[in-house]
């Protein structure tokens, strides 16, 4: 028995060494399966990022799918190199995915609506949108599956969820080249509405920045009190409107002062009636006193 232990002992030794060196080498390459994996991801972000011919819309979602799709590659090929079955792995992570889609709803909702915006595209970035029931604006600068990077005119961030987005109306005010301005302008009534007119419709037309089609206009829009309220409609490209409206804006005061236009002050007439009923119940009480004396 002893000289029986002492020839099986050395092969048992040999087995579980040879065992653990195989384990161990299929632990290696599947650790540098994964640094390789995460390496060449990495590579492909930043060659995406740099890609100037991938719209700045999709070139988040694209590279982030790279990534992680190269990623999960890589995950798999290490656990099938230690020996794991990947098939019972998928099955397991389609169940789990199942599971967690059914928790996350909202997240799957974010999701979806991220994947309507990237298709229909009713804004990219760099446009100025107005959403999410008129709570939501600011310049687009991100698009992600979950949420969409903004940026206040106040320069503040702000991450919005993409269903807030999707579910209520969008209004983009960069999508068409021209814009509107409407500017409205405030006179006496006692003064001559048609020479205002004239004045501020020069006054439109001298500025470089209104465009010739369409025409500028100058109407009268409504009598509030003892004023006038006029309204200078031009169009503009949109690069320029901010810039066109505030000079607009500080020039009319100025142009109105040049043609002797007085600043308009806002006066409300009351005209106030009085009866007095006594006065006219004052001719019957005599009769009344009369009538009470008779015997």
């Amino acid at each position: 028995m002893q000289s029986l232990l002492v020839h099986v002992h050395p092969t048992n030794w040999s087995f579980l060494w040879d065992a653990l060196t195989a384990f161990a080498l299929r632990l290696c390459a599947a650790v540098a399966i994964i640094w390789i994996g995460w390496w060449i991801s990495r590579r492909v972000a930043h060659w995406l990022s740099r890609q100037s011919s991938i719209d700045a819309t999709l070139r988040p979602i694209a590279r982030d799918s790279a990534v992680w799709g190269v990623r999960l590659v890589a995950i798999i090929g290490a656990l099938s190199q230690i020996g794991i079955q990947t098939a019972s792995i998928v099955a397991v992570l389609g169940a789990a995915g199942l599971a967690i889609g059914l928790a996350l709803q909202g997240t799957l909702q974010n999701i979806a609506a991220g994947i309507m915006l990237l298709l229909l595209r009713p804004f990219k970035v760099g446009d100025y949108i107005d959403g999410g029931g008129g709570n939501v604006a600011g310049t687009v600068e991100e698009v992600n599956l979950f949420t969409t990077r903004l940026t206040k005119p106040d320069g503040i961030c702000e991450y919005v969820p993409n269903s807030a987005l999707w579910s209520n109306s969008i209004r983009n005010f960069s999508r068409n080249p021209t814009r509107r301005l409407d500017l409205e302008v405030e006179i006496s009534v006692r003064d001559d509405v048609n020479r205002a007119i004239e004045a501020l419709r020069t006054l439109a037309l001298a500025d470089p920045r209104v465009l010739a089609a369409p025409a500028p206009q100058v109407m009268v829009t409504r009598f509030d009190d003892s004023i006038a309220v006029l309204n200078i409609r031009v169009w503009s490209n949109i690069d320029t409107f901010w810039e066109m409206r505030w000079e607009l804006s500080r020039k009319v005061r100025q142009t109105l002062n040049d043609a002797q236009f007085a600043l308009p002050l806002r006066t409300r007439e009351l005209h106030i009636v009085q009866s007095d009923q006594r006065a006219a119940d004052a001719p019957d009480a005599p009769d009344a006193a009369a009538t009470q004396q008779t015997p």
